[in-house]
């Protein structure tokens, strides 16, 4: 099984209004609500491609009760925690209570050894900033492959305790060194660098530039992207994840074809208006395929 967890979730509220004009009233062609948040994209995603899993994290008032219902009727699983004070994702979100935030520490002891447990996102006001240190503590006792998608300090204070992968983008792997990377060949040596300091596998999204990978045999692998045209960044990066998940699960640890599902992934969610689907992953994958035979 795979958990996600989302400290910080939402309703994610995608307009579109074309031909748009400053001072006047302007209408909307498109309008669609979809429960948000870093590992809640996860989820939908890994269902998606028909892998099981569960969503953790915090819910509140009556935002939180539409996000269950939507992530149902996506067929995902869920166990969240319902917050008594706030809403989902309203200013600073819900408040969190400590006795809640124990009731979260209950479902992750629960997971077991083979499981794996992504992490990511924002942290709500009312909880403490080194959650993600927390959580990565509890987890060692186990072979759980934990998953950190953050950026920051949050990411690098987790090093220390060798996640299975974590995934910054180009531009937050530069501001954690305080350089501008635009290359792989700029990305590759401070990727290396977070190896260094404890994660087995780094792999950063560059957007159309496609991903690079450096993973825990020894091996560097880059890849472009599948060529498209953008529609919708948000859950990009957060698909990637997924993608590779899945391909890593599917080829029973092949890195290289982790790399190309997630990348396939990734760009399926930012060609469409929705979360990769299965349909768009499998063909775009056909197609980076036939490209690197070509």
């Amino acid at each position: 099984m795979i958990y996600t967890v989302t400290f910080n979730p939402s309703l994610d509220y995608i307009i579109r209004v074309d031909d748009f004009t400053t001072g006047t009233i302007n209408k909307t062609t498109f309008e669609k609500l979809l429960p948000g948040g870093k590992g809640i994209n996860v989820s939908v995603v890994l269902t998606n491609l028909g892998h099981e899993s569960t969503a953790l994290g915090f819910v509140a008032g009556f935002t939180g009760l539409e996000i269950e219902a939507r992530l149902k009727r996506f067929g995902c699983g869920i166990d969240f925690i319902k917050a008594k004070d706030g809403l989902s994702r309203n200013g600073q979100g819900p408040q969190i209570s400590e006795e809640e935030l124990e009731a979260l520490f209950a479902r992750l002891d629960a997971i077991r050894n083979e499981d794996m447990l992504v992490i990511s996102g924002s942290i709500p006001a009312s909880l403490p900033d080194d959650m993600y240190e927390r959580i990565m503590k509890r987890m060692q006792s186990k072979n759980t492959r934990v998953i950190v998608d953050a950026a920051g300090t949050l990411m690098m204070k987790v090093l220390k305790y060798r996640p299975f992968l974590i995934k910054p983008n180009h531009h937050e792997l530069g501001d954690l060194f305080g350089v501008k990377l635009t290359t792989p060949q700029e990305v590759i040596p401070y990727a290396r660098k977070l190896q260094e300091l404890g994660a087995r596998n780094v792999l950063v999204s560059m957007a159309k530039a496609g991903a690079i990978l450096l993973d825990e045999e020894g091996k560097t692998h880059v890849s472009p992207a599948p060529r498209g045209t953008a529609v919708n960044s948000v859950g990009a990066g957060d698909s990637m994840v997924a993608g590779f998940l899945s391909g890593y699960l599917e080829s029973k640890g092949n890195y290289a074809y982790a790399l190309q599902k997630g990348i396939a992934a990734g760009s399926a969610s930012a060609f469409s208006e929705d979360l990769a689907t299965a349909s768009e992953v499998s063909a775009l994958l056909s197609r980076m395929n036939t490209s690197r035979s070509a």
